[in-house]
């Protein structure tokens, strides 16, 4: 069927529409890492909008000199994944108990589980349970507290729930347990949502910094973002050509200046790029709908 010329121009205008929200939304990245490839100094005079006037990676030299900030990285990245795997693990396995319509505590436990959603114990009381449970600067108080979560859960179980129930009973007919079930019909069958809510656990465990300004003070579990909040508010404070303070002890500083603005680009970039490499790896199961392709 052959397109009028009034549907070819709606066409047009959709195409170009899409285009211009596509440039909105990736101009302010592509400028930031313009900007945290150029030279610290010629940034100062502006003009920077596509590509670096004067290419420089001593930005990113900058942001890696000490070992405290590269140590940072490897907190980060070892936070981010243990959450993400043991969120989705437990999430997933109670979100699997909580669709047992025969289930004796399934309501109650619902109930509990939404509470949890709606009222919070506050900032001090949180510090006092963590330091009665040892967590205190340390490592696992960044796992245990995101060990499973109420939303998570509630949206695992839905795409649970919508799955035929005759999976399920096909295979407690072949004699499998609750756990073989899980692992070899449930798992596979939810890998997108499984999928989403671990892209969803992973940027929330990544840019998290807040509870490592109060519950891991210790310099050695402090984590990137945490860094590079301390670096940005500490170079936001000087002035525009002015080094920031961690870098004007150095004497290879003196030859080759670091300014707030590209110090904080390269930042920017360094905190954005690991979860913009794993996203193409998740983007798959966000389109995959199987459940149509299973037969009753």
């Amino acid at each position: 069927m052959r397109k009028s010329i009034g549907d070819k121009i709606v066409d047009v205008i959709i195409v170009l529409f899409m285009l211009f929200i596509i440039i909105v939304m990736l101009y302010p990245m592509w400028n930031t890492l313009a900007v945290s490839f150029n030279d610290a100094r010629d940034s100062i005079k502006g003009g920077i909008y596509l590509w670096p006037r004067k290419w420089s990676f001593y930005n990113y030299q900058s942001v890696f000199r000490t070992d405290k900030v590269f140590n940072a990285f490897l907190i980060s990245v070892a936070r981010t994944v243990l959450t993400t795997i043991l969120n989705v693990f437990f999430s997933g396995l109670l979100a699997f108990v909580l669709s047992h319509r025969d289930f004796v505590l399934k309501r109650f436990t619902t109930i509990f589980m939404l509470m949890t959603m709606y009222i919070n114990a506050g900032l001090i009381p949180t510090y006092f349970l963590y330091r009665n449970l040892g967590l205190i600067n340390k490592f696992w108080v960044y796992i245990l507290p995101a060990l499973v979560g109420a939303f998570n859960v509630i949206v695992i179980r839905t795409y649970i729930n919508s799955l035929p129930p005759s999976l399920t009973e096909s295979a407690k007919i072949d004699g499998a347990t609750e756990m073989k079930t899980y692992f070899h019909i449930i798992i596979p069958m939810c890998m997108p949502v499984l999928a989403t809510v671990a892209l969803w656990v992973a940027v929330g465990a990544w840019n998290s910094w807040f509870d490592s300004y109060i519950f891991a003070t210790k310099q050695s579990l402090s984590t990137l973002q945490y860094e590079m909040m301390k670096i940005i508010s500490s170079s936001m404070q000087q002035g525009a050509s002015q080094q920031p303070d961690y870098l004007q002890k150095s004497s290879e500083a003196q030859s080759s200046m670091v300014t707030p603005n590209s110090l904080r680009a390269a930042m920017t970039m360094v905190a954005t790029v690991p979860i913009l490499v794993v996203y193409p790896f998740l983007q798959k199961y966000f389109v995959t709908v199987n459940i149509g392709s299973v037969k009753e």
